[in-house]
């Protein structure tokens, strides 16, 4: 028996200079969107990453 898969219902944001918000990934697990987050922070871009869940019927 395979063990279950998790959620793929979380999302990577991303809000810009401007205050502009949009999401840069979807359909992620939380794990995943968060290891993203940090990727994306590591880089020392002046936009800020957050994870969320998604929201019903999309991103």
């Amino acid at each position: 028996m395979s063990a279950p898969s998790k959620p793929r219902n979380w999302c990577l944001m991303r809000m810009d200079d401007n205050g502009n918000q949009f999401v840069v990934r979807a359909d992620l697990t939380r794990n995943a969107a968060e290891a993203l987050a940090r990727q994306f922070e590591a880089r020392g871009h002046k936009q800020s990453y957050w994870v969320r869940p998604q929201q019903p019927g999309g991103p």
